[in-house]
Order: structure tokens, then C-alpha cells, then sequence
């Protein structure tokens, strides 16, 4: 474990004041390894906060590159950097906030093959993704890596947000719920607009990825009430905050009574 410079502990003077958090509470945040799924809309205050908040090692995963449409809401890349790697361009951003940051680039889609062997190499994993193949792919692989994974997804004017711990169990005694509990099966292909058919407020992004990056921090340091057990849902339009208890599925294929799902091999059916 290593210890925080005079530097560091001039930079984080505000965390370090927090009675919740102090200087135990920087040292975890050091030392952590975060994943963060997509550097786009909501991986990008992901990345802003919790480079700047001194997360030791940060991995990013994405294939795609910067475009012009991207910047009104992937706040993290710049004009200039069009055309760049998506996790090029946020690792060179990343380092400008804070050059204590180790940063992992994996410039490729997450795919069953690889899944568990990335996942394997951090603490928790925070999905970012915009699409259901790969929401799923990354919930199953923390499910069986044992890895806490934050969730989040936006709409329009609107977002979610939720910590899996699918691999301890709730005060009920049973399993904690995962992604499959809240949504089984992935809609039929089509029936979900994407943003870039409808469209989307980019500061709906800015909204739920900074509270995405919250609840890593309250994950890695311990302080404050989880998400696990509790769907956050936000509505832009009306101000509004809403929260849902979620449940254990005893039929989920993955966690449930009569579980079928042994490994990610069944999604390399489904992808």
C-alpha cells in the first residue's frame, strides 16, 4: 500500500477535512482499481471525478473514436481530439486533472471471451454502456468474478442508477440482486430508440455519471448507504428523484433457485 506524498495531501485537502472520509478514506481511494465501461456520455464525468478524486488506477474500455455529435454530452474529450480513440483522448484528459492516476487502456469492445480476465483486474467495475448485450455481458461477468459493479443507463430527459453486489447475500438471507433481476430479457431489437434516434439532454449524462462516480467513491471508502437493493431513477424534466426497491428474481438464469448459467457462454449465444 502506498502512502500519500505533501503533494497529494495538499491536493486532496478537502476530501482529506471530510470527517467521513480523512486520510484512511484517500489512501483506499489510491489504492483502488476501477474499470469504467465506455468513455462516452456517462463515462466521461466518471472519469473527470474520480481521476480528480484520486482513484489509484483507472481502466477505460471502449473501441470507438471521438466524433463531433459525441462532445455535446462526453464532456471528457475535446474539439481537437476528434477522430482520436476514445480512451486515448481520456487518458491524455485524465492525466492534465491529475498525473497520480495510473490509466489502463483497453481500445476493444468487452466481449465473453475477455470479459473476466479485464474485470478480474480491478476492484469494481462501473458500466457505462449503451447498449443491452453489453450491460448484460459486464453484469454477468461481475457476477461470477465476485466484482461490485455500479449501473447506470439515461434516456432523453431521464436516468437510473443502482449497485450490484450480486455476489453477497441481503439481510433477507438472500442473494443480492443483479441486472437480470430488474430486467430478465433485453427488449426486442428495435423497439428501444438509441440517442442517436431520439436524442439526448447532455446534461442528463452529466447528472447520472456524476453520480455514478459518487457511488464508486462511497463503494471503495465505505462511507454513506449503499444502492445495493435500491433503483434511483431521476427524471430532468420534473426535478424529481425516485426510489425503487429491488428484489432477488428466484428465476433469474444466472443467480436464481435453478440457476443455468455456469460461465458467459450462454452470451456468446446471445451476442
Amino acid at each position: 500500500m502506498s502512502s500519500l506524498s505533501s503533494e497529494e495531501i495538499q491536493r486532496y485537502k478537502r476530501h482529506i477535512i471530510l470527517k467521513q472520509l480523512g486520510i484512511q478514506g484517500q489512501q483506499k481511494l489510491k489504492n483502488a482499481k476501477v474499470l469504467i465501461i465506455g468513455a462516452g456520455g456517462l463515462g466521461s464525468p466518471m472519469l473527470l471525478y474520480l481521476a480528480a478524486a484520486g482513484v489509484g488506477t483507472i481502466g477505460i474500455i471502449d473501441d470507438d473514436i471521438v466524433s463531433l455529435s459525441n462532445l455535446q454530452r462526453q464532456v471528457i474529450h475535446d474539439s481537437d481530439k476528434i477522430n482520436f480513440p476514445k480512451t486515448a483522448s481520456a487518458k491524455a484528459r485524465i492525466f492534465e486533472i491529475n498525473p497520480h492516476v495510473i490509466v489502463n487502456e483497453h481500445q476493444h469492445r468487452i466481449t465473453p471471451d475477455n470479459a473476466l480476465e479485464i474485470i478480474n483486474q480491478y476492484d469494481i467495475v462501473a458500466d457505462g454502456s449503451d447498449n443491452f448485450d453489453t450491460r448484460y455481458l459486464v453484469n454477468d461477468a461481475c457476477y461470477f468474478a465476485k466484482k461490485t459493479l455500479v449501473f447506470a443507463a439515461i434516456g432523453p430527459f431521464d436516468g437510473h442508477i443502482t449497485t450490484f453486489r450480486a455476489g453477497e447475500q441481503s439481510d433477507e438471507g438472500t442473494p443480492n440482486p443483479n441486472y437480470r433481476c430488474i430486467f430478465p430479457k433485453a427488449p426486442p431489437p428495435g423497439t428501444v430508440a438509441t440517442c442517436s434516434e431520439v436524442g439526448v439532454l447532455g446534461a442528463i449524462a452529466g447528472v447520472v455519471g456524476t453520480l455514478q462516480a459518487t457511488e464508486v467513491i462511497k463503494e471503495i471508502t465505505g462511507i454513506g448507504g449503499s444502492l445495493v437493493g435500491r433503483l434511483v431513477i431521476y427524471d430532468a424534466l420534473n426535478c424529481e428523484f425516485q426510489n425503487v426497491n429491488i428484489k432477488w428474481d428466484p428465476n433469474n438464469p444466472l443467480s436464481g433457485e435453478t440457476a443455468t448459467y455456469k460461465d458467459l457462454s450462454h452470451l456468446k449465444n446471445e451476442t
